[in-house]
């Protein structure tokens, strides 16, 4: 465990009970006219109330605390008080579903609600080499181990391509990478540079089935670390190295480049520095394959002024792109452009969903690793939201792929 600041915010402090009355109609006036499902809720006094029509998802609010925290601090204090155990779901990624496909009505319904939550700032500071490599190390450095329970044996960290239902995740993870060095048309001629490159999956396949040099850059020590063995393992140490260094650091040139789901971990402000690196680093005729997770463009805005749990609790420091923040970003760092576009985000909720399952499946040798409860109950919000987000296109995926 890392020693970046993890501790839950208490819930508000208590008000008197008339804010406690005042916070519990909030949450009722929030669920009236609940489409596209129906929701049942037990309150702390043991009563039920019932919103909603159609298939039910079963909540039960156990302190008052929940009250609180989401009358003040929104989808932010929803997920601490599922942290903090104040609040249980039978079916919690169809819990978060059918909150997520209510969110644009309820936003109309109650648009004083929805000022006073989104005039809370998001800390979007510049990101500096040091905050970097402590963002990076407060996820990625968790420990290996803990993504080996949660990962397929590929130890690949993104979205996977599926061609059926139930088809093994390594299978499908195979397949992305293939995809991915496929739009880059890579060959044994080819020098290519990843950027972000986890436990050196890509480089696996790259230097193992295309025949391609690949260099790899982390800031991740404990990605590093595997991603070295891996590579001596399979005996491709002459074709694929991993380095310790930011892009931004980093001096070199290169045919083509790969980024898989790294671009959402470098900050708004970042964006154009990253797209100016790529087209210092490509060669004359170089490509660069992009893989990132998307905000749809018409509600960016909104989110990149929004708090955010999962920044403050799992990925510090991130902000997910749109489509028109990475054109604008790349037009005007770099002569690069979009060449084509591939939504695979319609697999990413198979791809969580094993991820929670196998989570879960392993929870006991989670717990044996030293992961309390409170870190449990985080990671399984965490997972469930994210197949939630993209089960209802709340949040997508695409590769792109750029060139001069």
């Amino acid at each position: 465990m890392n020693t970046f600041e993890r501790t839950l915010r208490p819930a508000p402090a208590a008000r008197g009970r008339l804010f406690g009355l005042v916070a519990a109609s909030i949450l009722e006036r929030a669920l009236d006219g609940l489409e596209a499902g129906a929701l049942e809720v037990r309150l702390p006094d043991g009563s039920l109330r019932h919103f909603g029509s159609g298939e039910t998802v079963s909540l039960e609010i156990r302190s008052e605390r929940f009250f609180r925290r989401v009358a003040t601090r929104g989808s932010t204090g929803l997920g601490e008080s599922y942290t903090a155990g104040e609040w249980e779901v039978e079916d919690l990624p169809a819990f978060m579903a059918l909150l997520f496909r209510n969110a644009r009505a309820a936003r109309e319904r109650h648009p004083r609600l929805a000022r006073f939550l989104n005039a809370r700032p998001r800390p979007n500071t510049r990101q500096g080499l040091l905050r970097s490599r402590r963002h990076i190390d407060y996820h990625y450095d968790l420990g290996n181990d803990l993504f080996r329970l949660m990962l397929d044996e590929t130890m690949t960290y993104s979205c996977a391509v599926f061609e059926q239902a139930g088809e093994p995740l390594e299978t499908a993870q195979l397949r992305k990478l293939r995809r991915v060095c496929d739009k880059l048309e890579l060959g044994p001629d080819d020098h290519v540079l990843e950027i972000g490159c986890g436990w050196g999956s890509f480089a696996l396949v790259a230097a193992g089935e295309y025949g391609a040099q690949v260099t790899g850059l982390t800031l991740s020590s404990e990605q590093a670390e595997l991603a070295r063995s891996r590579i001596a393992t399979a005996g491709l140490s002459d074709r694929a190295t991993i380095l310790e260094e930011d892009y931004r650091e980093h001096r070199g040139t290169y045919t083509k480049i790969a980024s898989i789901e790294m671009l959402e971990a470098i900050g708004e402000r970042q964006f154009p520095a990253f797209f100016a690196a790529c087209d210092r680093f490509l060669e004359p005729g170089g490509v660069a394959c992009v893989q990132t997770i998307l905000v749809p463009d018409d509600r960016y805005e909104r989110y990149r002024r929004s708090a955010d749990w999962i920044e403050r609790y799992v990925f510090p420091g991130c902000l997910i792109p749109s489509l028109g923040a990475l054109t604008k970003a790349t037009a005007s760092a770099s002569e690069l452009s979009i060449r084509s576009l591939d939504e695979v985000g319609e697999h990413y909720a198979a791809t969580l969903r094993s991820w929670r399952l196998r989570f879960w499946d392993a929870i006991d040798d989670v717990r044996a690793l030293g992961y309390d409860e409170r870190f449990v109950r985080t990671w399984d919000f965490y997972l469930a939201a994210c197949e939630a987000a993209f089960a209802t296109r709340w949040l997508r995926d695409a590769q792109l792929v750029l060139t001069r």
